[in-house]
């Protein structure tokens, strides 16, 4: 797909300096020296301005910056950009001044903003779902490194292979467990996400807990042992009974919500009577060419569309303008 690499997440100029993150010595050095520091907290990167106006940016902090003080383990070692040593530190542990709203963060869109009293004038702490449209690709990018990597952090501490509280290395893209000698690496789970049609119709769906309207593609998680094009079949029929002929592969997108790559595929419908399977999914439906069209341009009186930002809108915008070839 031509415009597949204008994709949010879709990758820019970091360079990720894989060779780097063994030298622990070498990384302190060019923490020390000048290294700029991404922070997050639950998830959520610090950034200036306002995604209203739609225009935010990350904040760069220098090591040993005060509001870096709560992390508790070493900052992760992102890469380079234009030769400068970008890291990431989780500071979750950090409580904020006003009120959390537990309810809020763990929603489908966290609308909650954190001010911290030590960041710059202007920053604050920001679901990435909100303002990733209003990223430059570079930032977009270590954003979605920077929340995946921490995240896995957060969760993974222990060795899943004697239980032993495990330890950062190799610039935080390793955890090493120091009884049994196990190494454990960021996981990715692949996703098959699918634009299905049978001639002007595409068939969307949308899962409990949404915002009221949202629809937007099928999607799956890959089983072991299974290909793409099995996944895509596998997973549209579960959900509404639908029976998919040829798939192809259009594009895809790293999706830090937890960790994930979304591959995005188009698949032929030879059936299309829906029946939905109600653990899955809420509601399935076909909608027309000239029905997206009022979807997009927020005249639909039922349906609302796929979040901007996401691959699904990416889609489904380019099969409206016939650009998916």
């Amino acid at each position: 797909m031509r415009l597949a690499a204008s994709v949010t997440f879709g990758g820019s100029d970091l360079d990720r300096a894989a060779a780097e993150r063994k030298d622990a010595a070498g990384l302190a050095r060019l923490l020390a020296e000048g290294g700029q520091v991404v922070a997050l907290w639950r998830g959520k990167p610090l950034v200036a301005g306002d995604p209203a106006g739609g225009d935010c940016a990350l904040v760069m902090l220098p090591s040993g910056d005060p509001v870096l003080k709560p992390a508790s383990e070493a900052p992760i070692f992102l890469g380079r950009i234009e030769g400068q040593a970008v890291f990431a530190q989780d500071i979750s542990s950090w409580t904020p001044p006003e009120p959390v709203d537990e309810a809020q963060i763990g929603a489908f869109l966290d609308p909650t903003v954190q001010h911290h009293p030590g960041a710059p004038e202007g920053t604050a702490f920001r679901e990435l779902r909100a303002i990733m449209t209003t990223l430059s690709a570079r930032d977009a990018e270590l954003a979605a490194t920077a929340r995946a990597l921490g995240n896995w952090h957060l969760s993974h501490g222990f060795c899943a292979k004697c239980g032993t509280a495990s330890v950062m290395t190799e610039g935080g893209w390793q955890r090493l467990c120091p009884d049994c000698g196990a190494h454990h690496f960021p996981r990715t789970d692949p996703v098959v996400i699918m634009l299905i049609t049978q001639g002007e119709r595409v068939l969307l769906g949308r899962s409990p807990g949404w915002p009221e309207g949202m629809y937007s593609l099928l999607a799956g998680f890959v089983e072991p042992g299974e290909t793409i094009e099995a996944a895509v079949r596998r997973e549209v029929f579960e959900e509404t009974a639908v029976r998919v002929g040829r798939v192809d592969y259009l594009a895809n997108q790293p999706w830090p919500f937890p960790a994930s790559l979304m591959i995005g595929c188009r698949g032929e419908a030879i059936s299309d009577e829906i029946t939905i399977d109600p653990v899955e999914i809420e509601a399935a439906r076909w909608v027309t060419r000239s029905e997206l069209l009022s979807v997009f341009a927020g005249q639909h009186p039922e349906i609302r569309p796929a979040r901007r930002g996401a691959i699904a809108h990416f889609l489904l915008e380019h099969w409206l303008a016939d650009r998916l070839d």
